[in-house]
């Protein structure tokens, strides 16, 4: 049953979260935030009130594609439009709200559920979630500067790069994204850590029951995850402005090896502390790297087909990914060799970065799509 409702949820989120950012580039992110505000509390309300596993699996899903996937998506577009210079400090400040809501919504949850009922606590979230994000997008949020007569970052006059014909509303408007293989090129190793990280921690407790390991301490050691990833974030999102999204996602795929490599050795707590601290960076580097890299390779111009397209494929990995570390596990009776096979995606996606170079092949396709139409 978990693992259906997974699915289900991951589907529907993938689909939502297509259909949102398409949205977005047609009236605005701020519109987009409005209607989901509506919706997320109107799914809590829903699994306050269901009775049946269709209406369940239904809020259920919707819960997590307006939480994980709208909700992410649009707030990701909206801080891309508003900066360029300082879009990864940006990132990663917007990023820290994440930490704190997971430090604050638990232990609320949990009183809730305790002092009223599960149904009750659901109630209470789903008025929660209108208040928080309902009035702050009617009354504080602008799709773009330009809207409001200023540039992005504060400055005096559009960011260099827009002075480029490519990068441009009409250019964008014409612009091949899922049919083009540099696109994919791109979206696929990023969508590696999404799958390994989500293989692991959807494992963890079984991996580290094998190296003789409790079922507390892997739960524990989240705590360790949290502040790793929170505190990297904030560090990559100054060091992206500076060296790039493709260097410091060379840097998160490494971490990311080094990761399974303690996977497999995991067998003492101070092992499994190290562990998720390299798991905390790799993540928290890769969320920089995915909030910046593709308005720093297509513009801001039309960025929510593309952004939303390379999400959906991310959320498509992180499906998948439990699924063929199960099954080496079926196969041969321990997480060792898929661990290994898993451990060489991280490897595969730093290649097709650095030797297929796929963001400059999209740069090449931009300017060679406007030059046709000149």
């Amino acid at each position: 049953t978990i693992s259906a409702l997974y699915m289900v949820s991951t589907g529907v989120s993938a689909l939502m979260v297509a259909m949102v950012s398409r949205l977005a580039d047609r009236w605005g992110a701020r519109s987009n935030l409005i209607l989901v505000g509506v919706a997320f509390g109107a799914a809590c309300f829903g699994m306050a009130f269901s009775s049946g596993l269709a209406a369940f699996y239904l809020s259920f899903a919707g819960l997590r594609a307006l939480g994980q996937g709208s909700l992410t998506i649009n707030s990701t577009l909206l801080v891309n439009q508003w900066f360029v210079t300082r879009r990864g400090r940006a990132i990663a400040l917007m990023g820290l709200g994440f930490p704190l809501s997971n430090a604050v919504l638990p232990p609320l949850s949990r009183w809730l559920i305790d002092s009223y009922g599960w149904r009750e606590a659901y109630g209470v979230l789903g008025v929660l979630v209108m208040l928080l994000i309902i009035p702050a997008s009617v009354f504080l949020v602008r799709n773009r500067p330009e809207d409001v007569g200023l540039y992005p970052d504060g400055a005096d006059e559009p960011p260099l790069i827009e002075q480029s014909a490519s990068h441009n509303p009409e250019a964008a408007a014409r612009r091949p994204v899922l049919t083009s293989a540099a696109f994919w090129m791109l979206a696929i190793p990023l969508a590696t850590p999404g799958l390994v990280v989500t293989a692991l921690v959807f494992h963890q407790t079984s991996i580290f029951a094998e190296n003789g390991l409790s079922a507390t301490t892997a739960a524990a050691v989240f705590v360790i995850f949290a502040f790793a990833s929170a505190s990297t974030s904030m560090v990559a999102g100054f060091v992206v402005d500076r060296v790039g999204p493709s260097k410091l996602f060379v840097f998160a795929m490494v971490a990311l090896f080094v990761v399974c490599g303690l996977a497999l050795v995991v067998n003492s707590v101070w092992m499994a502390a190290l562990y998720v601290a390299g798991m905390g960076v790799a993540g928290g580097s890769q969320r920089i790297v995915q909030g910046v890299i593709w308005a720093h390779t297509y513009g801001r111009f039309g960025l929510g087909k593309v952004q939303g397209a390379a999400m959906m494929v991310g959320i498509t990995g992180a499906a998948i990914g439990p699924f063929p570390l199960a099954l080496f596990r079926d196969l041969t009776g321990n997480y060792d060799l898929g661990i290994m096979a898993m451990a060489m995606l991280p490897l595969l996606s730093i290649a097709v970065v650095l030797i297929g170079h796929p963001e400059r092949r999209i740069a090449a396709g931009l300017a060679r799509s406007d030059g046709q139409a000149s």
